[in-house]
């Protein structure tokens, strides 16, 4: 209970209730005020109910949120049995009642605010059937329903499209990046179309450019093909290299070997292969169907939120404690420290465990070979196609080795005179740059005597109409180079386009008989998809671990989102705590008294002298309580001894009473004397 209460208070402190409260001040609440502080909590789970509850009747505040604690799906702690009980608690503010309902609301608010908005569209209005008679109200009500499918089909793909990762921000920068590349391109083909139309029969050389761009897309759909083709004859002959390879083997194996060590060979791989698939395979086929159930099962639970996994491990951890005690209870029953049999149980289990961790390392062992051999195909294979030879062996490995050597000492020499030359290019350099400054020094000096002269800027005008000039010239060079090679450039590409077709003329007659291997490869390729397929399911629960794994990422990816928000906000406080600052600052400057009273430190201040005051007062009443401290704490002595006297006269009278009466006391005159 203590627990529920801390986690009331603590959601009640923050955002966006601020109440303020502890757990005395809590406690002590009246039930009036337990009544408003629920419908707080329900007005911010629906904004319908921010209600005063003042304002109406008790009648209406239960009736209120009776009705929406049933849209929320809230249960009572006791079940069916006590609603009655739960009503007349809701009344009357009873803490029993109002505690748990404000616990259950504050530990799912999120959750509860989307349940409540989706009941505003998605409860349905009885209507009687009297009513659906009519055309109109029939019609009316067929329209709300639609809409109201409709509405749901709209909120699930706008959960989907919230959960999916998309961005409207990014989709929309790249929508303007995309406009934005697209008018580039509209404006270079316009500015080529213009410069294209200055140029004579530019018709003609763009159906001729056209054609050329049709016949180079072909031929790269035919080196495609092409390349298709040998990568499909290269995995034949890798295929057939490995069937032979395995020919090899076995014919090797069957030469030295006889029919006794062959039988018992064969005998082994079948005593391993019949253990794999009748107790290894079976039993992980068995774990997979029992997490994919579970995971069926999660996929159709409805969203949780974290207060439900807690409960959740903490309901798991307590059923692992149970079945821990009752392992312990079974052991000590059925299997006492003096049995005979537990040694062998445990015997074979521990030669169960190594029998399937062996088969387990056989396994991948085999895959691993298979890669390697599959690898040293690809290598060799590689090898042969980069060099057009054999991988290297024995005597001519050393002879490339004697090559690379010779090489090596000749890659020194050439080094050696790399380095000379960037040396002497440095010199050379610092030369340019000395042989430049003194050509800066001469220009400084010219512009001297041409400015004493009057004639000032004459060198650098004459340098400037021989660049023009020279400029000029080349541009119209270049302008008739452009025309001729355009032109020669048009007839390679007729003669190109001719060689091309010519070409192309057997490749096409080669194609047709590739087209028949293409059919028997296509054959095999179904084949291998089989074998694909059956490799696809493995692969698939590999996805589900990595989906998962994402659905992870994407929940510290929210996690961090929201402790950015976070950092806003705070952010956005220290702002506002800024500006009151310049505002105190600004009001305590100011020469007006009256603005000055209302400054903070004004205010402080004020306090701060009461509270002196009241110090002062309870420092005297202090020295009083001192002064009187010594007589009092006399008295209290005096008075605690005489309780003690007036017990102790009690005990003795309660035992003059209980003792056996064995004469008679006669009281005379001050005396008392016994009569037997």
């Amino acid at each position: 209970m203590s627990d529920q209460l801390k986690f009331i208070v603590e959601k009640l402190n923050k955002e966006p209730f601020k109440k303020n409260f502890n757990l005395i001040t809590f406690d002590s609440l009246e039930s009036m005020q337990l009544l408003q502080l629920l419908s707080d909590v329900l007005g911010e789970i629906d904004p319908k109910h921010v209600v005063d509850i003042r304002e109406e009747l008790p009648e209406q505040t239960a009736k209120r949120m009776l009705c929406l604690l049933g849209i929320l799906k809230y249960k009572p702690p006791g079940g069916t049995s006590d609603l009655s009980t739960f009503r007349q608690g809701l009344v009357i503010g009873s803490k029993p009642v109002i505690h748990p309902v404000l616990h259950w609301l504050l530990q799912r608010t999120n959750e509860l605010k989307k349940r409540a908005y989706l009941a505003r569209f998605l409860i349905r209005v009885d209507v009687p059937m009297e009513f659906l008679q009519d055309d109109a109200v029939a019609d009316t009500n067929r329209q709300y329903e639609e809409l109201m499918e409709a509405f749901k089909n709209l909120h699930k793909e706008c959960e989907q499209l919230k959960t999916s990762g998309f961005s409207t921000a990014e989709i929309r920068r790249d929508i303007t990046a995309m406009e934005e590349e697209k008018d580039q391109l509209i404006k270079r083909v316009e500015r080529l179309k213009k410069r294209v139309e200055t140029v004579q029969n530019h018709q003609r050389m763009l159906e001729t450019a056209r054609q050329l761009r049709v016949e180079k897309e072909r031929e790269e759909s035919l080196a495609q093909q092409k390349q298709e083709q040998k990568n499909q004859l290269f995995h034949a002959e890798q295929r057939l290299q490995r069937v032979q390879l395995q020919l090899k083997d076995m014919r090797h194996a069957a030469v030295d070997s006889k029919p006794e060590s062959l039988m018992k060979s064969l005998e082994e791989e079948i005593k391993f292969n019949s253990y794999l698939v009748s107790e290894k395979f079976p039993g992980e086929l068995e774990t997979k169907k029992q997490s994919l159930q579970l995971l069926q099962k999660v996929v159709s639970e409805p969203a949780m939120g974290q207060s439900d996994l807690n409960e959740l491990e903490t309901k798991i951890n307590e059923v692992n404690a149970q079945i821990n005690q009752l392992i312990e209870k079974r052991m000590m029953k059925y299997e006492p420290i003096d049995s005979k049999f537990s040694m062998y149980r445990q015997q074979a289990s521990i030669i169960s465990r190594k029998k399937a961790a062996k088969a387990e390392e056989l396994q991948a062992a085999k895959e691993e070979m298979a890669t390697l051999e599959r690898q040293m195909q690809q290598k060799s294979s590689q090898a042969q196609e980069m060099s057009g030879t054999e991988v290297l062996k024995g005597d001519e490995f050393k002879r490339y080795v004697n090559k690379l050597r010779s090489k090596n000492t000749l890659y020194k020499k050439k080094r050696l005179e790399i380095a000379e030359i960037t040396a002497e290019y440095g010199i050379l350099q610092r030369t340019e740059e000395l042989l430049r400054q003194r050509h800066e020094d001469v220009q400084e000096q010219l512009q001297a005597i041409e400015a004493k002269k009057g004639i000032s800027g004459y060198s650098y005008t004459q340098e400037e109409l021989e660049r023009v000039s020279a400029v000029k010239s080349e541009m119209d060079e270049m302008k008739g180079r452009t025309l001729d090679s355009m032109s020669e450039m048009v007839k390679k590409l007729i003669t190109l386009v001719a060689d091309k077709k010519s070409s192309l003329a057997p490749i096409i007659k080669d194609l047709r008989h590739l087209r028949q291997n293409c059919q028997e490869l296509t054959r095999a390729c179904e084949e291998k998809k089989a074998q694909y397929d059956s490799c696809a399911a493995g692969q698939e629960s590999s996805r589900s671990a990595l989906a998962q794994e994402v659905k992870v990422l994407r929940e510290e990816c929210g996690q961090e989102e929201s402790h950015y928000h976070h950092i806003n906000c705070m952010k956005r406080i220290l702002d506002v705590q800024l500006q009151r600052a310049k505002e105190e600052m600004k009001m305590y400057v100011s020469p007006d008294p009256q603005e000055r009273r209302k400054a903070i430190r004004e205010q402080y201040s004020r306090m701060i002298t009461e509270q002196e005051n009241l110090g002062k007062k309870l420092r005297e009443k202090q020295k009083a309580v001192r002064e009187s401290h010594g007589p009092n704490m006399k008295q209290v002595k005096m008075w605690r001894d005489f309780q003690l006297l007036m017990e102790c006269k009690k005990e003795c009278f309660l035992r003059q009473q209980n003792q056996v009466s064995i004469g008679q006391v006669i009281q005379e005159g001050g005396e008392d004397r016994l009569v037997l």
